[in-house]
């Protein structure tokens, strides 16, 4: 029986996998995926999931229940050796180990981009994962909380300035819903107005969401500007040492939430630990038909998709184009993957990945959005319900998709829950500290700030 090796359970992965599952012949091939979460997460819904719109766990997708004739490894890959057809296993418990393969298949997934300036490493957060977003949304619950008991005055408007860096779709869908909440929650805390909130949302490029054409980003910035929101553009930020915001046009403010979201850098194991070839940015270097390597030289039995492939666009106009790395692409190259494999499998042809795009579609919180196909431009609620009609459709597998329909109706009957989890993230505190107040103050474990 052939192994086939998933390296990365994210779109493509997942995808590959669960296709090949469902016309893999008994016998044909044992399909094994490693990944060091037991889920999928679906990352549109994430910017939902700050804004309490979608339970974290209806964004994720569990592994081991959808893909049941798998072997599932919780671990990371931490090296690709073809030449020897292993990759380096480093599970959650125990040693590293080889794991063999006769078919690999990388959709390892990229990182989140980051630089070394002061302080970010230690006050900021990324929106990548779904503790990610569970925490960006305790923290601005929490904050609500504590400025709700402080006089105006620079500790609460430190603990009500959210900023978020990078204005691509994550950070600006991300910046737009956690908006929104923040507006909503001023409704149960009398204490606070509007004047009280900071939002600042910084990219360094001169417009934001590079998907879209200008005026429609333009638009976007106004919207967001509108709502109350600071919109920095051609800005960089120079520092956050102890959660305080320099940035590059001179302004400077103390900001107790940071997130990051300045975009994807390759997965180390593709970019440093592995012998398959890479082109300058560290992707791998992909056919047209998924196969890892070029038009005159094919990796036998290596196949790849997602974020790490450098993938060239059929569909594009210009020359040379690459897939866009998103969910769009990332989920039907995972499909054609499979097609591919087992059209390998049994010696059929092999067929190259093409999609022409269907648009792209983003929300900026309730009731708000942005939609382009081509000159097509629809904005407001309308871009909205096409965000959220597209998404229910796209998420996988029907449990996930009544799961998230049954939320949104509760919370358009009922609202958003606004309770704060965020002592999950330190569960022993109350054993640890009792009723305590000074003891709870001064334990290490406690969180003096959100």
């Amino acid at each position: 029986m052939r192994e086939i090796v998933i390296v990365g359970g994210g779109y493509a992965g997942f995808y590959t996998a669960w296709r090949l599952e469902r016309k893999l012949r008994k016998g044909e091939a044992r399909v094994t995926i490693v990944d060091p979460r037991p889920y999928m997460t679906y990352q549109p819904f994430l910017p939902e999931v700050t804004a309490g719109s979608i339970e974290a766990r209806h964004a994720a997708v569990s592994l081991r229940r959808h893909l049941r004739r798998s072997r599932v490894i919780a671990g990371t890959v931490t090296e690709i050796r073809h030449a020897e057809r292993t990759v380096t296993v480093r599970p959650e418990q125990g040693e590293d180990y080889p794991l063999s393969y006769d078919v690999l298949v990388v959709t390892a997934g990229a990182v989140t981009r980051t630089f070394p300036i002061p302080g970010v490493a230690e006050h900021a957060i990324g929106l990548k994962h779904v503790e990610e977003a569970v925490a960006i949304r305790d923290r601005l619950l929490t904050a609500f909380d504590q400025a709700a008991s402080l006089p105006a005055g620079p500790r609460r408007r430190a603990l009500l300035t959210v900023t978020f860096v990078g204005g691509g779709f994550s950070g600006v869908e991300g910046f737009g819903e956690l908006l929104s909440l923040a507006h909503a929650l001023l409704k149960s805390y009398p204490e606070l107005s509007a004047d009280d909130l900071s939002f600042h949302l910084v990219e360094a490029r001169d417009r934001i969401l590079p998907e879209v054409t200008d005026k429609p980003g333009a638009w976007v910035v106004r919207s967001l500007t509108e709502r109350g929101a600071r919109v920095h553009l051609n800005t960089q930020v120079e520092s956050a040492e102890g959660g305080h915001v320099v940035l590059s046009d001179g302004e400077e403010f103390d900001s107790a939430l940071i997130v990051w979201t300045t975009g994807n850098a390759s997965n180390p194991v593709v970019h440093n630990r592995t012998d398959l070839p890479v082109d300058e940015r560290g992707l791998l270097i992909t056919r047209p038909d998924l196969r890892v390597g070029t038009d005159s030289e094919i990796v036998e039995n290596v196949w790849a998709a997602g974020d790490d492939a450098a993938i060239p666009d059929l569909a594009a106009d210009a020359p040379g184009a690459l897939t866009i790395p998103n969910a769009q692409h990332a989920v039907r190259q995972g499909k054609q993957l499979a097609r591919n494999i087992l059209a390998a499998l049994r010696g059929r042809r092999i067929r190259p990945y093409r999609h022409d795009s269907l648009g792209t579609v983003a929300t900026l919180g309730i009731g708000r959005g942005i939609f382009q196909y081509k000159r097509v431009v629809i904005k407001g609620f309308p871009a909205w319900l096409m965000h959220r009609g597209y998404h229910v459709l796209a998420v996988p597998t029907w449990e996930r998709k009544i799961r998230v329909l049954a939320v949104w109706s509760t919370a358009a009957l009922f609202g958003r829950d606004i309770v704060s989890l965020q002592s999950v993230q330190h569960p022993r505190d109350a054993f640890v500290t009792g009723s305590d107040p000074e003891r709870a103050r001064t334990h290490p474990e406690t969180p003096h700030t959100p």
